[in-house]
């Protein structure tokens, strides 16, 4: 049995109905209301004349949401994760500290659950096939936790066991999350975000299915077998089902450990990472679309890095791809208005948008190309031009008339990017990126 009760992280039963989930999501849309009011009271109080926006936003009520939402599991956090980051740098400091808990473990099963679960998918024998199994686990995340075992012939693995009713649960998770963004006004209601949220489904679906994770970490492992900076785990099939994956466990440290270490050992990790990103885009047209930081381990002593987690690979369309391409070698010839036409034709940008704020959007554009030009390697931790950035595109926010949905594809290729960057952003890494860009 695994009856130890873990250290360190809250073990809390993953709500499987759809009514215990419709009922939490009942209790955030309650929660958050009550803190809306709270908050009014308070600003009129100090003669403020109340936004709802800001009420909306405030520490407590994201705090109070991040809280639901970890206690879910599933699609309901991970769409919590993807939002928070892909935020980026646009959320206020304090709540972009609180939404940064859905990137980091998630309350895990009691071992009551897992046991079941273990015993559904492997049979109540299952301990038989390891000398040991850890029955605490060293990572919970928003599908499964994973736990180390080692089998009877030695070998280090990795499981990772989904939480129960995740994939069942997925459609309507998505739906009520979409249900509070209405709710709360962050999303205008005519915003046609019904094509995203289908495509949301769909990917979901796809990475709480084990069988394939386990496929296309193979296929990666294949694919970068020749590329000695980067190591991919072998899949166990036999142990491997719908809901369990086994795998080999590469010792490592957590990817953000590296800011620890010297300028010289993160601009070559971060250098590798990129190329890896480029490759995936332009050569292998496959990614993975989840740039989660717990994705990344890093092995100090073989300068390495270890890639996790291949749930979220999705294959590229050619003509996304191809996008850009034209968009690349317009910023390398510093041509604003071409590249503000291959934003148009690739879908980055609506054209309507752009005919409504195109002096916005020209001074946005003129930034960015002034750093990519800079001489010498970027310097991903020189983080100024975002605040001049977020002050240009203020009027375009704040227009939702000029609110612009991109294809599914591009917003899932665009996230992996911006992950990317702002993983490099947090190590300070420093990358000849234009020469890297140069040789496409």
């Amino acid at each position: 049995m695994v009856t130890d009760e873990p250290k360190g992280r809250r073990a809390r039963s993953v709500p499987r109905g759809r009514v215990s989930r419709l009922a939490q999501f009942g209790r955030i849309a309650g929660g958050v209301a009550g803190g809306m009011m709270a908050e009014a009271a308070r600003r009129l109080a100090d003669g403020e004349r109340p936004q709802l926006r800001d009420m909306m936003l405030t520490p407590a009520n994201v705090a109070r949401v991040a809280d639901r939402l970890s206690h879910l599991r599933g699609a309901a956090m991970k769409l919590g994760q993807m939002i928070s980051m892909d935020a980026g740098d646009v959320l206020p400091t304090e709540l972009g500290e609180i939404m940064s808990r859905l990137r980091e473990n998630a309350h895990q099963m009691p071992p009551a659950q897992l046991q079941r679960v273990l015993d559904r998918e492997w049979g109540t024998d299952w301990r038989g096939h390891f000398r040991d199994f850890e029955q605490r686990p060293i990572a919970a995340a928003s599908i499964g936790q994973v736990h180390r075992a080692t089998t009877h012939d030695g070998r280090l693995l990795a499981i990772k066991v989904q939480y129960p009713g995740v994939r069942d649960s997925i459609d309507a998770d998505v739906d009520n999350v979409a249900a509070l963004l209405r709710m709360s006004s962050l999303v205008p209601a005519d915003l046609g975000i019904a094509p995203l949220l289908a495509e949301a489904k769909r990917q979901l679906h796809e990475e709480a299915d084990y069988l394939r994770e386990g496929a296309t970490m193979e296929r990666f492992g294949t694919l970068l077998s020749t590329t000695p900076s980067l190591i991919v785990p072998t899949l166990e099939p036999s142990l491997t089902t719908a809901n369990v994956l086994a795998m080999s466990f590469i010792e490592g440290i957590p990817i953000e450990r590296l800011a620890t270490q010297d300028q010289t050992m993160r601009d070559g990790a971060m250098r590798a990472l990129i190329a890896s990103v480029l490759r995936e885009l332009f050569e292998f047209g496959l990614m993975q679309t989840d740039p989660n930081f717990a994705n990344y381990r890093f092995q100090p002593e073989s300068g390495r890095l270890v890639l996790l987690d291949f749930g979220a690979v999705r294959p590229i369309d050619p003509a996304t791809a191809e996008g850009y391409r034209r968009l690349i070698h317009a910023a390398l010839a510093n041509d604003r208005e071409a590249v503000r036409n291959a934003a148009i034709a690739a879908g980055f940008l609506g054209a309507a948008a752009v005919a409504r704020h195109t002096t916005s959007f020209d001074a946005m554009i003129d930034i960015a190309l002034g750093e990519l030009h800079r001489s010498g390697p970027f310097d991903f931790g020189d983080r100024r031009f975002v605040g001049i950035l977020r002050d240009q595109a203020v009027d375009v926010v704040t227009d939702r008339a000029a609110w612009h949905v991109p294809p599914a594809d591009l917003l899932f290729v665009q996230r992996k990017i911006s992950g990317t960057a702002l993983l490099a952003a947090r190590l300070k890494a420093r990358v000849d990126v234009r020469d890297m860009l140069a040789a496409l």
